[in-house]
């Protein structure tokens, strides 16, 4: 049977619209009750057996049956000879990328990462101390798929936040080891490495065993049970979002070839069954020949029956009244992935406020930004741009403020936070600022 990819055609004009639209947007994020039960029953284990649960969950679902944790850890000679063994291709391709991605958060740390301070007129010191976390964990997904892209993405930023131990995770199932993702490690500078993944791995990341050490900080995406596991952790450690399916909006004025755009789509929607594409576009019969090219391309794609799920399930071609409209429906659905696909795309992108990246112009592909053009790709999902930002270096420091008031200062403020501290009924702290005051 011949496959097919027809998402939801919808027009902002018809009546039923708002309810369709929202019917397509919804995505339901709850855990299922079994993973949660079973993640809470992982996460007890490996908090209270350590490294001996880690090695028990490694050999019944990456069916690696090892003797000590030893052998799960790869060493900084591994992942070099893993960098040293790939193409020559994949290795140039691997070093670009990386140093885009370093250039790009470097730039970003000199931006507002810094210390600052300054004395008022009476000498009293106020400011702020950036300082970067001690240590963090960097989940890899493995399996199905591998991401060396991810390694540079979560651990490059850390370096040059100053992070002083970056621990990676990834798992291998049946032992199968993935030489990219091996190599980006070494590239990004990766302190530790574990073949140790799922709920297990976040565990061991969060509370800390006799071989892997606690973190301060988890990042990078997972499945089900990783995510759930993230989530219950939080707290203990920090975390960086939860990761919601992949998305990408394309607005687009028609002057962009349709193919592109048919591509663009397919780009999100090969990742999963529940990925969302949407086009948002006035020109009725540009969205006819963007159709057209999804029914012409499609056969040819490898992961055909993927992207056919995700576009019949949650993908949709929406005919605006204008291009301003498409800026304000892009707003409201604040996706992942936002390309402005226009031959003028400076004239649209003051009017959007919300999306996690905006990919300016119709050769400014996705893609781009997933591999190399330098900013993270780790991007808020599911609507969390409107409060939420992309990875970066400021994921990896924290903020102290700094206090040192002179006595000239304490005479001022002494006297306000008396007065303040006696109203709450804190009368400790009234009288520990009035001890500092002259009479």
């Amino acid at each position: 049977m011949d496959l097919k990819a027809t998402p939801l055609r919808l027009s902002t004009t018809a009546p039923g619209f708002e309810a369709d639209f929202q019917r397509r947007l919804h995505w339901a994020a709850d855990t299922d009750a079994a993973i949660e039960s079973r993640v809470a029953d992982i996460l007890a284990d490996v908090r209270q057996r350590g490294d001996a649960a880690l090695l028990e969950y490694t050999a019944r679902w990456d069916r690696l049956d090892v003797a000590s944790m030893r052998e799960l850890e790869l060493t900084q000679a591994e992942l070099k000879s893993a960098f040293d063994g790939l193409p020559t291709a994949q290795r140039d391709a691997l070093q670009a990328a990386a140093q885009r991605v370093r250039s790009y958060h470097e730039a970003q740390k000199r931006a507002n990462g810094e210390s600052w301070s300054y004395r008022d007129e009476d000498g009293t010191l106020l400011g702020q101390k950036v300082t970067p976390l001690d240590r963090v964990g960097i989940y890899v997904p493995g399996g199905k798929a591998a991401y060396p892209s991810s390694v540079l993405m979560n651990a490059i930023p850390a370096h040059v936040a100053g992070v002083g131990e970056v621990i990676m995770v990834v798992p291998t199932p049946g032992g199968e080891r993935n030489a990219l993702v091996l190599a980006a490690a070494h590239i990004a500078g990766v302190t530790r490495a574990f073949t140790i993944g799922g709920a297990q791995a976040v565990a061991a990341l969060a509370y800390g065993t006799a071989t892997v050490g606690k973190v301060d900080k988890i990042t990078g995406p997972g499945n089900a049970y990783v995510a759930s596991a993230k989530r219950r952790v939080f707290g203990q450690v920090g975390i960086d979002m939860i990761a919601g399916p992949s998305e990408i909006l394309v607005l687009a004025d028609g002057s962009t070839p349709a193919d592109w755009v048919a591509m663009d789509l397919f780009s999100q929607a090969e990742h999963d069954e529940l990925a969302q594409s949407i086009l948002l576009c006035p020109d009725a019969a540009y969205i006819d020949k963007v159709q057209a090219e999804i029914d012409r391309l499609l056969p040819g794609m490898p992961r055909a029956d993927i992207i056919a799920k995700s576009l019949n399930g949650r993908g949709a071609l929406i005919q605006t009244r204008s291009m301003e409209e498409a800026c304000e429906i892009s707003n409201r659905i604040a996706p992942e992935h936002l390309e402005v696909s226009s031959s003028d795309p400076h004239r649209w992108e003051p009017l959007l406020k919300h999306a996690g990246a905006i990919f300016l112009g119709a050769f400014t592909s996705e893609s781009l930004g997933d591999y190399c053009a330098g900013p993270n790709h780790v991007l808020p999902t599911s609507g969390t741009a409107r409060f939420s930002s992309p990875l970066g270096v400021y994921d990896f420091q924290k903020r102290s403020s700094l206090i040192e008031v002179s006595e000239a200062g304490a005479q001022v403020l002494g006297q306000i936070a008396s007065v303040l501290a006696h109203g709450e009924g804190l009368q400790a702290h009234a009288r520990a600022a009035e001890m500092r005051l002259k009479s």
